[in-house]
């Protein structure tokens, strides 16, 4: 089989395409036939060595990846032949290895495809779904609500637009450049979608709004596009904090946060999964949501030996929803 595989820490040049012998499942678990492997950006944090990531430093060589949909074409000892020639998806966990041509998992961490579910799309809900559907949980949405998405085109951020529009709320979507906001407009139609790297942003995003204050902003971005939308709240509103891809989180102060009477809500780590019941229903969840046509994500597609081109657009920012890696 191929699979990327990495020796050095560095930049994207340091994944390379390599022939490495087939894996063999060992008892209890199953090989899968790899269609379509997730690549996220906590992904490029792990290639450059930084071990400020909640898996730590990677023991190196390696094979990246964590997210994997695709069919079982082999089986250890012990696992229930009625596996075999299944489509299904799975979180690797903490463990690396999908980015490569095959992947090996317990039985138990597989969900079986649903129908009409592309291994694309079962790729991005089983680990970015899943992350949308946590964020939601914790800080609902409501009718009542004119929320502001940062990265609204990104892979998190497209489902939030979706799922606030549902709910009934107005939102502004925040996305870099006019390809972004049409990408965006095709999965969440009433979106107002603003250019944020325009230099009157703001004003735009008040015009579309016509005199409506945001109450609600979700933000995974930080530094300065997250600031500028923290000051659109109006007084009581809320900021739900996911991440910050930007490289620093939103700067703010007891003081700001007092001023107009607005609360801030971590949505990271532990406090991601209270009272969701765990990640499996998570999984479960977003891939019935986007089965059934509740959620559609935005995928990005480059192929397994262009790993590096994936990590180098995801890093530029030029990407669209979830960067996935077809074999």
């Amino acid at each position: 089989m191929y699979a990327i595989r990495q020796y050095e820490f560095g930049g994207p040049e340091r994944l390379r395409y390599e022939e490495v012998p087939d894996l063999a499942p060992a008892p209890g678990r199953v090989r899968i036939a790899v269609e379509a492997a997730g690549v996220h950006l906590l992904d490029t944090v792990i290639r450059n060595g930084d071990d400020s990531n909640p898996f730590g430093r990677a023991d190196l060589p390696m094979t990246p990846g964590r997210e994997v949909a695709g069919t079982v074409d082999a089986l250890g000892d012990g696992v229930d032949p009625q596996w075999l020639g299944r489509r299904v998806v799975t979180h690797l966990g903490i463990a690396s290895g999908g980015y490569a041509e095959q992947a090996v998992r317990e039985p138990e961490a597989l969900h079986v495809l649903p129908d009409g579910l592309t291994a694309s799309a079962a790729v991005a809900m089983i680990g970015t779904g899943r992350t949308a559907l946590a964020v939601l949980h914790q800080a609902p949405v409501t009718a009542g609500d004119v929320v502001v998405v940062t990265a609204a085109a990104g892979g998190v951020g497209t489902l939030l637009v979706q799922a606030a529009l549902a709910a009934g709320a107005a939102v502004v979507g925040l996305a870099g450049g006019r390809h972004k906001l049409d990408r965006l407009a095709e999965v969440a139609p009433g979106v107002i979608g603003v250019d944020y790297t325009a230099p009157d942003w703001p004003e735009a995003a008040r015009r579309g709004l016509a005199g409506r204050e945001p109450t609600l902003l979700y933000d995974g971005v930080g530094g300065e596009p997250a600031r500028l939308a923290m000051d659109m709240l109006t007084v009581g509103g809320r900021i739900v904090l996911f991440g910050w891809s930007s490289g620093a989180p939103i700067g703010f102060t007891a003081d700001d946060l007092f001023a107009r009477c607005l609360s801030a809500q971590v949505t990271l780590g532990p406090a991601l999964l209270r009272g969701t019941g765990g990640l499996r229903p998570l999984e479960t969840s977003a891939l019935a949501a986007a089965a059934e046509g509740r959620m559609t994500p935005l995928v990005r597609e480059f192929r397994l030996a262009d790993a590096a081109a994936a990590h180098t657009a995801l890093e530029a920012r030029e990407t669209v929803g979830k960067v996935i890696l077809r074999t």
